[in-house]
């Protein structure tokens, strides 16, 4: 849609401004985030070790990762999809965000106690089972959270909301990604119960559930979502589909997907990098920075490594949380793009200083250029896509916006190992230079990315607001 066809329907509708939100008004619409996260946090610090408690093999890990991209490219779009179309007395999005807590809550009951409900079935398969549960009922609410924003936010406080949700996410992630460590540092034990789980993961999980439900309960009592009519005289009334069913689902339109399209190699090259980080960067920093060799998984070194990462992992989540409050500056002075591409670059420089690393203890200041692009990929990809998809459709297609996000993974866990065995001859270093470069890539390939909400606020500049 060009600028002026956009003018003129805004004025046909005669649509009224949104009126803007304050801080707290924001903060608590986006506080089931921390939830989410803290979840997320506590499921990929543990869930391997967790299923290799019940006898899954190294080499069988990665099958396992690739269950959540998977799940969420089939979920997150029928979830926005509908969520689109819920009006009850709950709200839009809120019937979403409280299935999604009670499910997921569960699941992070009963993942750690797999062991002890295994019977007939095996309790890696039980545990599996639970993991695909959890992905599944995290996307749930996850996703319609990215939609409530762009529902309630005028474009030109937008900035600002997915940035409070990134600083939320980076605090629910550095206090989960701890808490297992804080337990067994206050009497937890660390040794494996009978069921092979140590009581510091069994009550790190229990207490992951309780601030699921508990943060998602702040956003649906002390947010509030527009009711249909309302939401009307600030979006206009959705179009009507010619055709139900799939052909409903999928956007069809080349100029309204234009953005999203133009994103998707951004996120393609941002989520390989990052999935590689994640799966590979113990084992580089093992192999290359301390100089282990041969059958090493077992040794004291080895574990030193783990633990040297994890807290370099923190490190970066907490410069995100911190970097997160600063978006919304930087991209009024330089604009969404430019500020994307910086923190890209310096997230690609991050992981490429790695391979020259020689003292572990400066791991933690590669992540610091790790956790700017981090907040920069959770937040402004779905800014710059929020300004250019339509208004009765923001659930779905940022639904679909997720494909972006889980196919790299997918890609990277299919072919990623393989590539470090038969190319890199197992030098794991290899795969967090790539990354690098590829976050470099995704730096360069945002630059050419439409922005159509930046041109639409300079039009909001120059034109008064219709009401």
């Amino acid at each position: 849609m060009s600028s002026a066809t956009h003018i003129a329907k805004t004025a046909s509708h005669k649509l009224h401004a949104k009126p803007r939100l304050n801080i707290w008004q924001i903060f608590t619409m986006s506080f089931g985030f921390f939830g989410i996260q803290f979840g997320f946090a506590l499921q990929n610090g543990n869930t391997s070790r967790i299923l290799r408690s019940f006898g899954a093999d190294v080499d069988q890990l990665p099958m396992f990762w690739i269950v959540a991209p998977l799940v969420g490219m089939i979920v997150q779009p029928l979830i926005g999809h509908y969520s689109d179309k819920t009006w009850n007395r709950l709200g839009r999005r809120k019937p979403y965000f409280l299935t999604g807590a009670l499910l997921s809550s569960a699941a992070l009951i009963f993942l750690p106690n797999s062991g002890s409900m295994a019977g007939l079935i095996p309790a890696l398969w039980i545990g599996a089972g639970m993991v695909m549960v959890m992905d599944a009922s995290f996307n749930i609410a996850m996703e319609p959270f990215r939609a409530l924003v762009a529902d309630n936010l005028a474009e030109s406080q937008r900035t600002l909301g997915f940035s409070i949700q990134t600083f939320l996410i980076g605090l629910g992630a550095v206090i989960g990604s701890y808490l297992p460590g804080i337990l067994a540092d206050h009497g937890f034990s660390m040794a494996a119960g009978k069921d092979g789980v140590a009581d510091n993961i069994k009550y790190s999980f229990y207490i992951g559930a309780a601030v699921f439900i508990a943060a998602i309960l702040v956003t649906i009592f002390f947010s509030r979502e527009y009711p249909h009519a309302e939401y009307e005289t600030y979006h206009g009334k959705p179009e009507k589909a010619k055709k139900e069913g799939l052909s409903e689902i999928l956007p069809a339109n080349q100029e309204k997907t234009r953005t999203m399209r133009q994103l998707g190699l951004v996120q393609f090259f941002s989520w390989f990098a990052l999935f590689s980080m994640w799966v590979f960067t113990t084992d580089a920093v093992a192999t290359h920075v301390y100089g282990l060799t041969g059958n090493y998984t077992k040794s004291i070194q080895y574990n030193e490594a783990g633990n040297k990462v994890s807290a370099a992992f923190g490190v970066y989540n907490l410069v995100a949380m911190l970097y997160a409050l600063l978006l919304p500056a930087i991209a009024k002075r330089i604009g969404r793009k430019l500020t994307h591409a910086f923190s890209l670059i310096a997230g690609g420089i991050g992981l490429i200083s790695i391979f020259f690393i020689k003292d572990p203890a400066m791991l933690k200041y590669s992540m610091v250029g790790v956790g700017l692009a981090w907040a920069s990929i959770l937040a402004m990809p779905y800014v710059i896509l929020s300004g250019s998809i339509p208004a009765g459709k923001l659930g779905i297609y940022m639904g679909i916006f997720n494909f972006f996000i889980t196919l790299p993974q997918i890609v990277n866990g299919l072919f990623g190992g393989w590539i470090v065995k038969h190319i890199y001859g197992g030098s794991a270093i290899y795969a967090i230079v790539l990354a690098g470069f590829f976050m470099i890539c995704a730096a360069v390939s945002v630059l050419f990315v439409f922005d159509a909400g930046a041109v639409r606020i300079k039009e909001e500049r120059i034109q008064p607001v219709l009401v």
